[in-house]
Formats: structure tokens, sequence, C-alpha cells
């Protein structure tokens, strides 16, 4: 099994401050390379049997990376893509408000210990998401146009205008109102 030391020097390359395209575009060479090294451990950190890994700064950000980003990867236009979101969000809970772990990393590195609130589809979720991302604003990255702060204010106003993602509709079996599909068919994005 795989170590937060192995994930971190994959995820990162070398580079805990720089923001990297690869991570939020469809790449199948790097969803691949997800694939042959850590995919076991995504179905052993969605049972829990990885949860250790959140005692400590570094542990805790390769732990929501293997629930929050891994599915996104390895499963793309599956509800398994999803399955890990609520055991995510329980982790980042407990190691951003209650042990302030966060702060011990880079704001790059944070971002990926907010992303899971980011991904929810409560308000209260995405509100929270919110307030952690513009706690980044003084890093250049994040602040600007396109940067996390901003997808963070994108992703709760879908939430405050539809209650949910409507692009999750399909692969979740959830019907789609005719406000979401005209939506989608805008192109629904973020």
């Amino acid at each position: 099994m795989s170590s937060p030391e192995a994930i971190l020097a994959f995820w990162f390359q070398g580079d805990r401050h720089a923001f990297q395209e690869r991570w939020f575009q469809r790449d199948d060479a790097f969803d691949d390379a997800i694939r042959a090294a850590f995919a076991a451990l995504v179905p052993a950190a969605r049972e829990g049997r990885l949860d250790v890994w959140a005692e400590t700064p570094p542990g805790a950000l390769a732990l929501l990376l293997v629930l929050d980003q891994f599915p996104r990867n390895l499963h793309r236009n599956s509800a398994e893509a999803f399955a890990s979101d609520a055991h995510a969000r329980a982790i980042a809970r407990r190691v951003v408000l209650e042990r302030r772990l966060d702060l011990a990393l880079t704001p790059t590195e944070r971002s990926f210990l907010y992303l899971p609130f980011e991904h929810g589809e409560a308000m209260a979720d995405q509100d929270l998401s919110v307030a952690l991302f513009e706690g980044l604003r003084d890093d250049p990255v994040h602040r600007a146009p396109g940067g996390t702060i901003d997808y963070a204010w994108r992703h709760r106003a879908v939430i405050q205008r539809f209650g949910r993602f409507p692009h999750r509709n399909a692969v979740l079996g959830r019907e789609s109102t005719p406000a979401e599909l005209a939506w989608l068919a805008a192109g629904g994005g973020f």
C-alpha cells in the first residue's frame, strides 16, 4: 500500500505552492497514472481504514486527495466518482474545523482540504467552502480570476440556484428539472 508521502510527491511534483492545470482537466494519462499507483487506496480510504493518516497535516492532505480527488479521476461519469464525498467532508471537518491542521500547509495544499466542502450539495458546505477559500485571498494563485476563490463562489451559486449540481443528475439517477436541463444545455459550467 502506498504512503501519504508517495501520494503528495505524485500530486504536487515537488512544488506544493504552484497550481497545476492537470488537476482539473480531463487527462487520460494522468488518470491512468493515478489508477496504476493509487486505485487500491480509494476503497480502503472510503471504508475508514486510512483515517489514521488524518493525524498529521501531510497525512490529512494525502487522505483527502484519495477521498475527494482520486475518485473524480478514476470514475469519471459514474456515481462512484462521488461515493467518497461524505467521508471526505467528515475528515475535512475534523482536520480543518476542529484541529486546524490546514494552517500548517501551503495555500495550494490547503485548497485540497477545502474542496470537499465545495463539492458538497448542502448550502452550509458551500458557505463554509467560500469562507475557507476567501481565507486564501492573500495568495495570488487563489485570488486570480478563475482561481480557487472564484470557483468556490461559482459552485455556491449553482447550489443556491438548484440545491444540487445538475451535472451529476444523470449518473446519480436523478431526474433533471426543466431549469437544470436549460442550464446544462447552455454549458452548465462553473
